[in-house]
Formats: C-alpha cells, sequence, structure tokens
C-alpha cells in the first residue's frame, strides 16, 4: 500500500516539464500555497472537467494566495494538445514515471470492471506556504471536487 500524505507532512519537492517543456518545481512556488492535484489522463471527459474547473476558478484562488499545478503521467506533447483544447492557463506538469505521483501516495492500486491495476489515484494536495501539507483529499471526483475543495478551504463563506 502507498503511503498516503498528511496534513502536517513535509511535502516532498519535485521538478518536472510543464507543457512547453519548462521546468516547474514546487520549491519555486514556496511562499505562497499550492494546489498540486494529480489527475489520470489529459483529455479524457472528466479530466477535461477538473482542469476547466481550476481554470474557470484560478484568478479567485491565486487572489486568496492559492497556485494550481496539475500533475498526470502523460508526456509534454499530450499536455500541451490539451492546454491548447481547453485554454488551461495554469501549468499542467508530466510525471511519465509516476515518480511524483509514488512519492506523494497518488499512484496505487486501482479496481474498474472487475480488474486490478496500478494507476494514478484521482487526488489534490494543498502544500502551504512552508512547504507543509495543509490539505490531502484522496480518490476525488472529479465533477464538484474543485468546489467542494473551496468550500474546505473557506474560500466560499
Amino acid at each position: 500500500m502507498v503511503e498516503r500524505l498528511i496534513p502536517g507532512a513535509v511535502a516532498p519537492d519535485f521538478s518536472l516539464k510543464d507543457s512547453a517543456g519548462k521546468t516547474v518545481s514546487l520549491k519555486g512556488n514556496r511562499g505562497r500555497s499550492t494546489i498540486v492535484y494529480f489527475y489520470p489522463a489529459a483529455s479524457t471527459p472528466a479530466c477535461a472537467k477538473q482542469a476547466c474547473d481550476f481554470r474557470d476558478t484560478l484568478a479567485s484562488l491565486q487572489s486568496a494566495g492559492y497556485d494550481v499545478l496539475g500533475i498526470s503521467p502523460d508526456p509534454v506533447l499530450k499536455l500541451a494538445a490539451f492546454v491548447e483544447e481547453e485554454g488551461l492557463t495554469f501549468p499542467l506538469l508530466s510525471d511519465e514515471d509516476h515518480a511524483v505521483a509514488e512519492s506523494y501516495g497518488a499512484w496505487g492500486e486501482k479496481k474498474n470492471y472487475g480488474r486490478t491495476y496500478q494507476g494514478l489515484i484521482r487526488s489534490t494536495i494543498v502544500v502551504g506556504a512552508d512547504g507543509t501539507v495543509a490539505v490531502a483529499q484522496y480518490n476525488v471526483r472529479a465533477t464538484g471536487h474543485v468546489a467542494k475543495l473551496r468550500r474546505d478551504l473557506l474560500l466560499d463563506e
């Protein structure tokens, strides 16, 4: 069983390529809170819904002090196409070997139609400005997740 992060734990640092091939690191966001969300596959309906929800609320999240980083096992070129298709305005990062997902507890056993396999677990980790985990949510639903996260962060009061 993959060990999941809990609030108060130090968030593992990472450096990954974004959809433009630029290296983005968590350390580069130190001083601001960062929503790191893991999604299974670019350009699929559920992942597009979730990404568009983040896109549509990005300005209010940023004004509340949160940046957003999306991470999937997709290659950079697939991420670039997804960014273009959906008009996404925040970095999507490529974790092809799923090492970052594993370090965040977002890679593990999944079951679908009676089949068991290893894959990405849709998860959201909010990393505080100090680099520690503020919120850790696993097995989240794509639809409605951003609205629930905003409520959990007390941004919709």
